[in-house]
């Protein structure tokens, strides 16, 4: 997924539209996709990123290892180990979905951001927006019902509904919410380009695979790339190598300010204030 998020990285910060800040939080950082871009803007001076896998944060502290304003850490995005309201804003791109409180998680980001500054997210549209995850599962369901209750949770996770993150944004306190839709291309050169990292076990659907035995797992390869090969000229028999493919893939973007102290009788009147 990380070509993806480094793809989706830039388009997510314009709707963030956050001005020129001094200070940033990347929760959930990964390996570090939002974090390359965040890096770019020239004002800041401190970029801080916190991710709960202890790989993950330290592949993120050497890949920024020349850059002195970038600090990388282990931690737990329900408990940020900051202090309230010392960064201009805190993001987190394709990581609420799989935080256990996205609420827990929500309020942390406020609490650690001054009052005015930024939290913004973006959660892809698992159900809708990802239409060869969508192909996975549909035929992954077909054929094994393990598969279609796995799907059924895949589908039902929070935060990944229209209108999930505002509501968890305006629960959270924060003003002025907005949600929009930032879509970008998923490009194949191959079956073997979309199949293969799914073999290795990455992500949920690598985990699913890694469950089959060896004839259900080409079985399942051979009805996905009927599925993946569908309409393209010489489907059905030709060379995997010569089936490219595209697919729109959408995440819904969030983004929503801290109140003032001025603001605070407004805040108390908020749902869950």
């Amino acid at each position: 997924m990380g070509r993806w998020s480094r793809r989706l990285a830039p388009g997510f910060l314009r709707f963030a539209a956050l001005g020129a800040p001094s200070r940033a939080l990347d929760v959930g950082c990964g390996t570090g996709s939002l974090l390359d871009v965040l890096a770019e803007i020239p004002e800041l001076d401190e970029l801080q990123g916190i991710d709960a896998s202890e790989i993950y944060a330290a592949a993120a502290t050497a890949r920024f290892n020349g850059d002195p304003r970038v600090r990388v850490r282990q931690g737990d995005a329900e408990a940020l180990p900051f202090a309230d309201g010392i960064f201009d804003a805190a993001l987190s791109q394709l990581v609420l979905q799989f935080v256990a409180d996205p609420a827990a998680a929500l309020a942390e980001m406020r609490r650690v951001v001054r009052p005015g500054g930024t939290v913004a997210a973006a959660v892809w549209n698992s159900g809708g927006g990802m239409p060869h995850q969508r192909m996975f599962w549909d035929t992954a369901a077909m054929l094994d019902p393990t598969a279609a209750t796995l799907r059924a949770q895949t589908f039902r996770r929070p935060m990944t509904r229209r209108g999930d993150l505002r509501a968890g944004f305006t629960q959270a306190g924060l003003l002025d919410v907005e949600e929009a839709e930032v879509t970008i291309w998923m490009e194949f050169e191959n079956f073997q380009d979309f199949w293969k990292p799914i073999d290795d076990g990455e992500g949920t659907l690598g985990k699913y695979v890694g469950t089959l035995g060896a004839a259900e797992k080409d079985r399942l390869a051979a009805h996905l790339r009927d599925a993946y090969e569908a309409g393209q000229e010489g489907s059905g028999g030709c060379a995997l190598a010569e089936q490219s493919a595209a697919f729109a893939c959408t995440a819904a973007v969030c983004r929503g300010r801290v109140p003032a102290a001025s603001e605070g009788g407004l805040m108390n009147a908020l749902p869950g204030a």
